[in-house]
């Protein structure tokens, strides 16, 4: 609840410091001195436009502070942690106009928009008067209030839940659907590519060993004549070949007697390169033997390198990076095929998430309905009783017109009323008399009063056009509202006055150069005095006095 407010330089009011309790507090005060002052200062905390009009003359610029109490409050608690604003104590919003114009708002001493002032105080404080942010003139209150007063507030979580999935669901099959056309066209390319690839057969290390045999055999004649030449020059020349002056020298040096030890050393060398030599005439014959120099294998080797290096030019590929393109293909068309699963299990989700909506979206137009009838019951007897004699009250739950399936049910909840006989129903924005929107407003506080998230609730002139007994109910009504919360009114009627458990007098304040507006707590005595003055004009009398007393101590029995 609202525990303190502090309003400096605003309007004309120079310094202004409340400490606010539960229960009713009524604000009254002289004709001019400007009782709604503190109340329009209040929804600047709560984000209200604002313009450089409202700093007070001859300051720099005005400085609101509204302190709450969280405790009965989880929503704005919850609120606040999700944002990092949360702190240990109360809840400070602020709000600084500068004479320039300038605005700038504060949750906690941490800079925010007023869009989170503004969503904030929804949580915090229920302004019932003919302010922008009043939130009975809004069709998802209507619809809040209803589900709170059936019980049913858990339930409609469930339904926005469901909603909110399938909505989700629908969105991935939408777009897995509508590129359906070209992945099927992808699918078909790919397939048609890994074809072409499986029918290649390349295997591993083929292309290096098909490389070198093309290039063997086409080099097939000048290796065919040079190995020939090498055999001729190392052992098949009769004029002198490299195996025979090998041999020619070993017997030589073997022939010499008590040779050096320089000599021996050197036949072994010469042995060695003899067997070398022998070794490489060897190889060179086994080479020739099975030396295949077939034209029909060069252009069999040729065709099929052509095949090869056709289809990675294709593909924009080196040869060799043709097995890797292949699995490439493999994996992207795996993943297509498990695209076209996923659409097969988001359309059984879908179905699933739309059978669950439908079902609790079901049950909780059933508890919508029996309680719409008994709500709209008990508003229009308590309007009646406001001075609104015929007037006539029903909840609309109209079913959507769209067939997706809407966050909020299968309906909407609108408010109507008819404020007096023989008009006919309309929305609840659309009534004309303030007045009657306030009483209205009220009614409807009071009948869902146990449900309501919002502790505190301010009426701003509630009781503007009425007056007698029916002053007295509204001042009875408010009173109820007060023993389970905090209400803040306005008020200009001593029916009402009498019935707070809290008294503000709002006065002006003069002296030589200005005047200011000054709000006082009025003690037992100086209450009774104010109720009298309401009632009987600026003199007071012993009639007025006895009178006054007897209204306040009547409404604390």
């Amino acid at each position: 609840m609202l525990v303190h407010l502090s309003v400096h330089n605003y309007a004309i009011v120079e310094h202004l410091d409340l400490e606010l309790e539960r229960g009713m507090s009524v604000i009254t005060g002289e004709t001019g001195a400007g009782k709604s002052i503190m109340l329009d200062a209040l929804g600047l905390t709560l984000g209200d436009r604002a313009d450089s009009g409202v700093v007070r003359p001859g300051a720099d610029k005005a400085d609101i502070l509204a302190t709450f109490d969280l405790v009965d409050i989880p929503e704005a608690s919850t609120w606040l942690a999700e944002r990092d604003l949360a702190n240990d104590g109360p809840c400070i919003l602020r709000r600084v106009i500068t004479a320039e114009g300038r605005s700038r708002g504060y949750i906690n001493g941490t800079p925010c928009p007023l869009g989170d002032l503004k969503a904030l105080g929804e949580l915090l404080i229920d302004i019932h008067s003919q302010h922008e942010h009043q939130s009975l003139l809004k069709t998802d209150t209507h619809r809040r209030l209803l589900d709170e007063y059936a019980g049913a507030t858990d339930l409609a979580r469930q339904v926005y839940l469901a909603a909110q999935k399938w909505r989700q669901t629908r969105t991935e099959l939408d777009r897995l659907a509508n590129s359906s056309d070209e992945q099927r066209a992808r699918h078909q390319l790919l397939s048609y590519q890994l074809e072409e690839l499986d029918n290649l057969g390349l295997g591993e290390n083929e292309l290096e060993q098909l490389e070198q045999e093309h290039k063997n055999l086409t080099n097939a004649e000048a290796l065919f004549g040079i190995c020939r030449q090498v055999i001729e020059h190392c052992s098949e020349s009769d004029s002198g070949n490299v195996l025979s002056a090998l041999t020619t020298s070993l017997n030589r040096l073997g022939a010499v007697s008590n040779a050096p030890h320089a000599l021996g050393e050197a036949a072994n060398l010469i042995a060695s390169a003899q067997i070398q030599v022998e070794e490489a005439v060897g190889e060179l014959n086994r080479f020739l033997d099975n030396f295949d120099a077939d034209p029909a294998r060069l252009q069999q080797l040729e065709e099929r390198l052509d095949t090869i290096y056709t289809l990675a030019r294709k593909h924009r590929v080196h040869p060799t990076e043709l097995p890797a393109l292949q699995q490439r293909l493999m994996d992207e068309i795996e993943g297509l095929n498990a695209n076209d699963e996923s659409v097969e299990q988001l359309g059984e989700e879908l179905a699933a998430y739309a059978r669950h909506y439908q079902q609790r979206a079901a049950e909780l137009s059933g508890l919508r309905t029996k309680a719409a009838e008994q709500l709209a019951e008990a508003v229009q007897q308590e309007i009646q009783r406001l001075g609104m004699p015929g007037g006539r009250f029903t909840i609309e739950l109209k079913a959507n017109a769209n067939d997706d399936l809407q966050p909020h049910g299968l309906e909407q909840v609108e408010l109507l009323v008819s404020a007096n006989p023989g008009q006919p129903l309309k929305p609840l924005a659309k009534v004309a008399s303030g007045g009657e929107l306030s009483r209205i407003s009220l009614a409807i506080q009071v009948i869902t009063a146990q449900t309501s998230r919002v502790p505190t609730l301010v009426f701003d002139e509630v009781d503007v056009g009425i007056g007698g007994p029916t002053a007295e109910i509204v001042g009875q009504l408010l009173r109820r509202l007060g023993e389970r919360g905090q209400v803040l009114t306005v008020t200009h009627l001593p029916q009402v006055a009498a019935q707070g458990h809290h008294h503000l007098f709002v006065h002006k304040a003069r002296d030589s150069e200005e005047t200011r507006t000054a709000v006082s707590s009025l003690s037992k005595a100086e209450r009774v005095e104010e109720v009298a003055r309401m009632l009987g004009g600026i003199d007071l009398t012993k009639e007025s006095l006895a009178h006054a007393k007897k209204m306040v101590v009547t409404a604390k029995g």
